[in-house]
């Protein structure tokens, strides 16, 4: 028996201390930790975060007092670096999948006290959602902030990130960062405005950086997303392989018009007791507003490890050759990347179901 729901007709409403109580890592990454991380003996950049973060989490442990570091995220000159235990912040370059996000939830488990971890996007719908003052407010508690993705879609967004991470760092509060760029690059190629610029390089000037070489653990034997689903299949796939779940069924198209009513903050909430998901006539989506905001449904399923079904164009095929070539391409990549792990997951669902 399938429990069946919409996600398509569910509008979660969302108090301030349940979006604060949201910024903790997924249940993906529940109980990670350093140990449970395997570097690549081939990367040895791998190995190298594992004990550039510990170092990093020792400092964490003691928050300077506030106030401490205005100059050091206000002033010009270059911050001299005593370390990772000693720098504001740390930031994780590398590819898709390489475990980024495993060793900053490893970091967050291992630090005691307030802490929160989210992607980029979660801060700037946090912001939206309480307003800069009261954000700024509630985290210069916390020991520690993690900002997980850390990619720009606009100016605004990124000095309203880099005005927060100041504030943050006046406060005392840590900072550890991932992403697919290097601090220095972001928004090469997206825009030009020399204060754009001026702030991402501020930014970078108080990070410890460190690249991760390694292949996108995703896709390793899986270039590609599994064959869609026959719609007439659809069904009797999705009883036989979710049986006892409760499966969000939904067109797609009357899904991606409902996102647009829905802030970006309250997917995670709209996904609450789902299980899996099944989508009937997947499309390619051409507008790129509606495309960014699937991206974050694709983040927030990846988050709960929720398997997709899907019929229609295959999910290498949800955005058009223009976007994934674009300013964008690398949410686009990244959205691509944990949709095809979840399509897989669910196929090793049905794979395992017993034959007649």
């Amino acid at each position: 028996m399938v429990q069946v729901e919409q996600l398509s007709t569910r509008r979660p409403a969302v108090s301030v201390d349940e979006l604060l109580a949201g910024f903790v890592p997924s249940p993906r990454f529940g109980e990670v930790s350093f140990d449970s991380y395997r570097p690549d003996p081939s990367q040895p950049s791998q190995a190298e975060a594992v004990t550039l973060l510990q170092g990093f989490a020792n400092g964490a442990a003691k928050k300077p007092a506030a106030g401490g570091l205005r100059k050091f995220f206000g002033g010009k000159a270059k911050a001299k670096s005593n370390g990772a235990g000693g720098r504001a912040g740390i930031y994780l370059d590398g590819g898709f999948g390489v475990g980024k996000t495993h060793l900053l939830s490893s970091l967050w488990h291992e630090v005691e006290g307030p802490k929160a971890i989210g992607t980029f996007v979660e801060y700037t719908n946090l912001v939206g959602a309480l307003s800069f003052r009261k954000t700024v407010e509630a985290l210069s508690t916390y020991k520690l902030v993690c900002i997980d993705e850390f990619e720009l879609d606009d100016p605004g967004d990124t000095v309203l990130m880099s005005r927060l991470m100041r504030e943050l760092a006046d406060a005392g509060v840590r900072l550890a960062a991932t992403s697919n760029t290097l601090p220095g690059s972001l928004g090469d190629g997206r825009f030009a405005a020399v204060d754009f610029k001026r702030e991402i390089q501020v930014l970078a000037d108080q990070f410890e950086i460190l690249h991760i070489d390694g292949e996108d653990f995703r896709h390793r034997g899986l270039p590609t997303p599994p064959e869609p689903v026959a719609n007439s299949d659809l069904d009797s796939r999705m009883r036989q392989d979710f049986s006892g779940r409760t499966v969000a069924v939904d067109d797609f198209s009357v899904l991606v018009d409902h996102l647009a009513g829905v802030h970006p903050s309250r997917y995670r909430q709209m996904l609450s007791d789902i299980d899996a998901v099944v989508w009937r006539n997947v499309h390619t989506i051409t507008e790129q507003s509606v495309a960014l905001r699937f991206v974050v449904l694709a983040d927030r399923l990846y988050d709960k490890d929720v398997p997709i079904l899907a019929s229609g164009v295959s999910l290498d095929q949800l955005f058009t050759p223009e976007m994934m070539t674009g300013g964008y391409q690398k949410k686009y990549f990244r959205a691509v990347s944990r949709l095809t792990a979840l399509a897989r997951e669910a196929q090793e669902i049905g794979d395992r179901q017993p034959v007649g």
